[in-house]
């Protein structure tokens, strides 16, 4: 069963490099992957501290609108089977029986309420002193029609880890006219619109060169760039660095 909890910029500029260039964000402190629904009544208060968590400025923060809600009278305007997909591949992943929202997942390892604000960036601070946090180093460029990935070489370490590209748009302001939420207005910072696997790392220093295309459609205008281990070959687990790039500006 589906249950919604009860409970639930620096400067956005500092992100954005004008001209033909756009650099990524310096050493994140954590990734927080939120799972939430227009159509969700807990899931207002979790997109306000959200959107508090994405201008940060220190966090790789991304929204993923699922669809499971839908049936209860306002189909979610950014919600896709993909997002919910996702979400329950990190059930799996954690061991869970079901979903939920607001869920935050952070750094791809554990869950938590979304609406926790406090609670995320204690825990991220937390995570980011042990084995937990983003070790890897992780950084993306705008360069003309393409975007650079680098990824650097953590000695020690072993195994692989997917090399993925998470597309969003910064923020939109949605009326909701139906549902459990009818007659608010909810700004959405964040949220995804397309996921890529690009390529693989297998611990050494490695440059991945990938089109600029979707980054530059109308609809993105920020991408993510998540250096994330899988299990069982798709279900996404501990992710061991990332970055974000914003689209350059005209």
């Amino acid at each position: 069963m589906h249950s919604c909890l009860s409970v639930l910029c620096c400067v956005m500029s500092a992100w954005m490099v004008s001209g033909a260039q756009a650099s990524d964000m310096a050493a994140p402190r954590g990734v927080v992957e939120l799972f939430t629904s227009q159509g969700c009544v807990s899931c207002p208060p979790a997109d306000a501290a959200f959107a508090k968590l994405a201008q940060q400025g220190d966090v790789v923060a991304l929204a993923y609108h699922v669809d499971y809600w839908n049936y209860l009278g306002w189909v979610d305007t950014l919600g896709s089977k993909e997002n919910t997909s996702r979400q329950y591949a990190y059930a799996k992943m954690l061991g869970r029986h079901g979903v939920y929202t607001p869920q935050a997942i952070l750094n791809g390892r554990e869950h938590t309420n979304g609406a926790d604000l406090n609670g995320i960036n204690t825990r991220l601070k937390q995570l980011q002193s042990t084995a937990k946090g983003l070790t890897t180093p992780v950084h993306a460029a705008v360069n003309g029609e393409e975007i650079t990935i680098d990824v650097g070489g953590v000695p020690g370490q072993t195994g692989k880890a997917n090399v993925v590209v998470v597309y969003f748009t910064r923020q939109q302001t949605v009326a909701l006219e139906k549902g459990e939420n009818t007659g608010q207005t909810v700004d959405y910072w964040h949220a995804v619109s397309t996921i890529q696997t690009v390529g693989m790392w297998d611990g050494m220093t490695k440059r991945y060169v990938i089109p600029a295309t979707v980054l530059k459609s109308q609809k993105n205008d920020g991408a993510a760039v998540l250096l994330q281990r899988v299990k069982n070959g798709n279900v996404p687990a501990a992710i061991l660095g990332a970055t974000v790039i914003m689209a350059p500006q005209p």
